[in-house]
């Protein structure tokens, strides 16, 4: 759980660094989301991807299942939170579901418009907009004018960010920086490492829809 925790974090890291760019220069943006189309390393690291997100939620059932049945009816005994214990602690489950499935929403945002429009035009179908597929910045631009969509992703990086403190936390800790020394610096990191992460999707969400409403009112 920790080591595909930890890879996925460091996928966010670099997914969020690619989306920044959009903001100081969409042609870099959409220069990136060229070499990152249907060639064969793209392809790879999707797979690979899709392969570590898949065992990171199967390893969480297994978990919140095998908890589930430690606890049996105590879970009932005891309804007021422990203290010093986060929230998001206890509602990680609920937190990674929020998360999925704001992911599908993401997914079909931009994932199936671009690489897989990409991958369907090469395997010799027409589907979908081949021209606009390695456009990245347009499909931004055009989702994030949306209050609805603006909303909903500041809405599921709100629960990113929750699931990020905790899971950074739990990833470290049982990677073996548990000591008392290292404890305090691990939970300081994490909440960094997450706030880092989210503020980044967070500032092309907003910086879009700040964008959107100026055109709208000039």
């Amino acid at each position: 759980m920790s080591i595909t925790g930890v890879f996925l974090i460091l996928f966010l890291l670099f997914h969020g660094m690619m989306n920044v760019v959009v903001i100081f220069s969409p042609e870099a943006y959409n220069a990136i989301c060229e070499f990152l189309g249907a060639n064969w390393y793209a392809i790879a690291g999707t797979l690979v991807l899709a392969g570590g997100f898949v065992l990171h939620i199967l390893y969480a059932l297994y978990l919140t299942f095998l908890n589930w049945r430690a606890r049996g009816l105590q879970s009932y005994a005891v309804t007021a939170r422990q203290k010093g214990v986060a929230w998001s602690s206890k509602n990680m489950l609920i937190l990674g579901i929020i998360i999925l499935g704001f992911l599908g929403l993401h997914l079909y945002n931009f994932w199936f418009k671009m690489q897989f429009v990409e991958l369907m035009h090469k395997a010799g179908a027409s589907f979908g907009d081949i021209e606009n597929a390695t456009n990245g910045a347009m499909y931004v631009r055009e989702l994030f004018a949306s209050p609805i969509y603006s909303g909903l992703y500041l809405i599921w990086l709100a629960a990113l960010w929750l699931h990020l403190t905790h899971g950074v936390w739990s990833a470290l800790q049982s990677l073996g920086l548990n000591n008392k020394t290292w404890l305090p610096r691990v939970k300081i990191i994490s909440n960094i490492a997450a706030t880092v992460v989210v503020l980044m999707f967070a500032a092309v969400v907003v910086y879009y829809f700040a964008c959107s409403l100026s055109a709208m009112t000039a």
